[in-house]
């Protein structure tokens, strides 16, 4: 038996007056994502539980399988894993957004204008990178880059208990109520603040405003916290797993739980990732893995962005360039079984992260008989499969047994 899992990370979204009351993902074209609703089975999974962050992290520790109450310590520590930096007790990795900030006239009022420093690249991240290292970081502190505008800043010795807001959630908000809180809060805004003068002075970000480009401006730390302990996911469900993914939080995740990273030549986690190879590539690594974990981040960064089009165009990619890829792959290994969801919703009407209910839809080689549980009766995969009478509904951090089980009840 082989496994996949599809992601389609912030797919979920909510009716828009702008296309006559639908969504997103039931506006786009997909054939392959309706026919594993429609023949498989049909749920509504909880993926971000109460009193922890709307999180990708969270959402996805929960659907590896994962007890995020348990298990969770903050983005920046899965990231780190990720990036090769090593925790050791008493470390404190945070996530440092390139972003860009917006001014009122008369510079009394500052808002957030951009969490990506629109989409910044690696290149460009490098070189201010190396500059903050060289004017901020010191014995206690240093910066690491990452992809686009996802870099990491390391803390010996840190506090990991203030209070601090994903830059993605205030969007166009005035930053003033959002500074970090807590204790250790000044130290955090100094910092950030210092970043403001060394950024708005680099060439990098005078090429970018020439260029009509916005310009990385300021940092922003947040999603703070210390290594994670996660039992092996070889342990927990006897498989072998691997990780298909072009975000540093996924690939620190699968490394965290002793999965395989599958690295795909032109992964960008944006509109222009290689989704084919992507999928070509968890293809091939079922040679070696039971189980392969997809995870596209398209269309949440299109959420974010607020762009109709660019979700819109991220969910019809993905359907047909990863699902069909994969659906079309699999029955050279035999029996197989596919899980399809999002991770959270990320409506473009809030541009953040939602704790709404997400589908999910399992679709196995031999159907879904002795799976405990009928077919939804779904017309196709969309968010209504969330308000279907007698579709499954389960706490995202269980699916992954009941998935490998096959039993749904």
């Amino acid at each position: 038996m082989k496994y996949v899992i599809l992601i389609g990370d912030g797919m979920a979204d909510r009716p828009l007056a702008q296309l006559g009351g639908k969504t997103p993902l039931q506006a786009a074209f997909t054939p392959n994502m309706d026919k594993i609703a429609r023949e498989g089975v049909a749920g509504a999974a909880r993926t971000l539980p109460e009193g922890l962050p709307n999180g990708s992290d969270v959402a996805n520790l929960s659907i590896l399988g994962y007890d995020p109450a348990k298990y969770y310590t903050g983005r920046a520590p899965l990231e780190a894993a990720s990036m090769g930096i090593p925790l050791k007790t008493g470390d404190v990795a945070f996530r440092c957004n390139f972003v860009t900030l917006r001014y009122n006239k008369d510079r009394t009022k500052i808002y957030m204008e951009d969490h990506s420093a629109g989409q910044i690249s690696a290149e460009e991240g490098r070189l201010l990178i190396k500059d903050l290292n060289r004017e901020l970081g010191n014995d206690a502190l240093k910066f690491y880059p990452g992809v686009s505008y996802r870099n990491l800043l390391l803390w010996s010795g840190g506090d990991a208990s203030v209070d601090c807001t994903p830059p993605h959630d205030i969007l166009g908000k005035e930053i003033a109520h959002y500074l970090p809180q807590g204790a250790k809060e000044d130290f955090v805004r100094r910092l950030m603040l210092a970043s403001v003068d060394i950024l708005e002075r680099h060439p990098v970000n005078k090429k970018r405003i020439a260029e009509g480009k916005r310009p990385a401006n300021s940092i922003w730390l947040w999603g703070q916290g210390g290594k994670p302990e996660l039992p092996p996911f070889s342990k927990l469900y006897g498989l072998k797993g691997a990780m298909v993914s072009a975000v540093d939080l996924a690939k620190g995740l699968a490394i965290s739980a002793g999965l395989k990273v599958i690295d795909v030549p032109g992964a960008t986690g944006w509109l222009d990732t290689n989704y084919a190879g992507k999928a070509e590539y968890a293809l091939q690594a079922l040679e070696e893995s039971d189980l392969v974990y997809i995870h596209v981040e398209a269309p949440d960064e299109a959420g974010h962005e607020g762009s109709i089009e660019h979700k819109i165009k991220a969910i019809e990619d993905f359907d047909a360039l990863v699902v069909g890829t994969v659906m079309r792959g699999l029955p050279e290994w035999g029996s197989f079984r596919v899980l399809l969801m999002p991770d959270h919703a990320t409506p473009i009407e809030i541009r953040t992260h939602a704790k709404d209910p997400v589908p999910f839809a399992v679709y196995g080689s031999g159907g879904n008989h002795g799976w405990g549980a009928p077919p939804a009766l779904a017309a196709g995969y969309d968010e209504s499969i969330t308000k279907l009478e007698g579709a499954l509904r389960i706490d995202a951090h269980r699916i992954m047994e009941h998935f490998v089980e096959g039993r749904f009840e």
